[in-house]
């Protein structure tokens, strides 16, 4: 339990780093009294824009690592990623279009990309079903292209007909942000989150023999089609869910994961909780750079995690190649 007690301090660490700093940064004795008392100075800015956006940017970023922990046992790919199997893309047509309708109220995006990522979720799942239903992890990566560049040839021909107003607000949804966060958005993300974060933990020894292969699962006494079911449909709602909230974050379930693989090893039961704790605290770190490096300008959080992604997964991969 020791790196799992380590990452949850540095996960802490993040989130107290995070609520002290921004376009009006926050001492650590005001931010105590913030906290403490609504009444104090800074309270407002603490506990009404702050403390929402941070713990909403940990729990996404949990759920997303999390999910691309169980898609690579499920793939049996270490290079998975949530947004692998055109979820993404499904919600991004979606919000787009809601976004160039003019539907911008507080719930009109994210209900858009939710409804965009259950479809595409759908799509991908009746594309790579053979044999009857068996799921096949291999057509499942193929579907999710093919879907992926479908729903950006989607997206690049609503962008050709949108307004330069139009195309920044698409640019900015799609490259990810917190700015809409808030206590509602997060107790109605944390409560759909919930169910399937739930399955997937208790997936874990499912996952570890998925891992192994269709064969060695099946000798050893797992339903492998039923498990890659609930796997996948599981995963899926928490990418649908995450996109909504806070558009399309790469890399976030791709590092974490393939970093604590290598220092846990591939045991799920501890994998997961790790995965959530260190994916949940790089986002946080993530939004925390984005809303300072240019500030009083914020920059979307899917670009520092992908400048900070890339070449931290390049060097984690050479690693483990050697």
């Amino acid at each position: 339990m020791k790196p799992i007690a380590g990452l949850a301090l540095l996960a802490l660490a993040a989130c107290v780093l995070a609520l002290a700093v921004g376009a009006t940064p926050v001492p650590l004795h005001a931010l105590l009294a913030a906290l403490g008392s609504p009444d104090a100075p800074s309270a407002a800015i603490v506990r009404d824009i702050r403390l929402p956006r941070v713990l909403l940017a940990f729990t996404v970023g949990g759920c997303l690592g999390v999910t691309g922990a169980s898609l690579q046992a499920l793939i049996r790919n270490p290079l998975a990623d949530p947004y692998l199997l055109g979820i993404s893309g499904g919600a991004g047509v979606a919000a787009v279009l809601a976004i160039a309708l003019g539907l911008n109220g507080s719930w009109g995006i994210p209900l858009a990309a939710f409804v965009g990522g259950l479809g595409a979720v759908a799509l991908v799942y009746r594309l790579s079903t053979v044999a009857g239903r068996r799921l096949d992890p291999h057509v499942l990566v193929l579907a999710g292209v093919v879907v992926s560049a479908f729903t950006g040839a989607i997206i690049s021909a609503v962008l050709t007909l949108s307004t330069a107003e139009q195309l920044r607000n698409v640019f900015l949804w799609l490259l990810g942000g917190f700015s809409g966060a808030s206590w509602r958005t997060l107790a109605v993300f944390s409560a759909y989150a919930g169910l399937p974060l739930l399955a997937l933990f208790a997936a874990a020894r499912s996952l570890d023999l998925l891992s192994l292969g269709t064969e060695p699962a099946q000798s050893l006494g797992l339903d492998a089609g039923r498990s890659r079911r609930l796997v996948y449909v599981a995963a899926s709602l928490l990418t649908a869910a995450s996109v909504a909230v806070c558009g399309v974050v790469g890399f976030v379930g791709l590092v974490a994961p393939h970093a604590l693989r290598g220092l846990l090893g591939p045991g799920h039961r501890r994998l997961l909780p790790a995965v959530f704790l260190g994916s949940g605290g790089f986002l946080v770190l993530a939004d925390a750079v984005a809303r300072t490096v240019v500030r009083p300008i914020e920059l979307p959080v899917g670009v520092v995690t992908a400048l900070v992604g890339v070449p931290l997964f390049a060097v984690l991969l050479r690693r483990t190649l050697r």
